[in-house]
């Protein structure tokens, strides 16, 4: 059986919701900056309190409710990784570098093996 996703459609509301939490966000920034005769600790606090208004406005929105949702379900999903102990991450890393290493030894080879044989043998550049 095949799953389907639905989406919501915006309503009004929700498009009301996600406008008053862009005028919060773009007048807190706005007040920290006339705010800068009132002593930093004010601009920061209209600062501060005008993001935390647009971001429970932006909460209170379907599409809040639905970042909100994943962010949870990520955090559910990270929690399920079995994570490598410390022999295991270290015993990993060594095969990376020995493979760096013959790698690069190859690849050196195979350079100078075709450099001699172009510049030296074909060419005769070399002398």
């Amino acid at each position: 059986m095949a799953t389907s996703q639905i989406e919501t459609v915006s309503t009004g509301a929700d498009k009301a919701k996600l406008a008053v939490a862009v005028v919060l966000a773009v007048g807190a920034i706005v007040a920290f900056y006339l705010l800068s005769r009132q002593g930093s600790l004010v601009q920061w606090a209209a600062l501060l309190v005008g993001l935390a208004a647009a971001v429970a406005a932006f909460g209170s929105s379907e599409n809040g409710r639905q970042l909100w949702a994943f962010g949870r379900d990520s955090w559910r999903e990270v929690k399920k990784v079995v994570w490598p102990t410390r022999k295991e991450a270290m015993q990993m890393t060594a095969y990376v570098f020995a493979f760096v290493a013959i790698m690069s030894v190859f690849l050196w080879l195979t350079d100078k093996t075709l450099e001699w044989v172009f510049f030296d043998l074909i060419l005769g550049w070399r002398k």
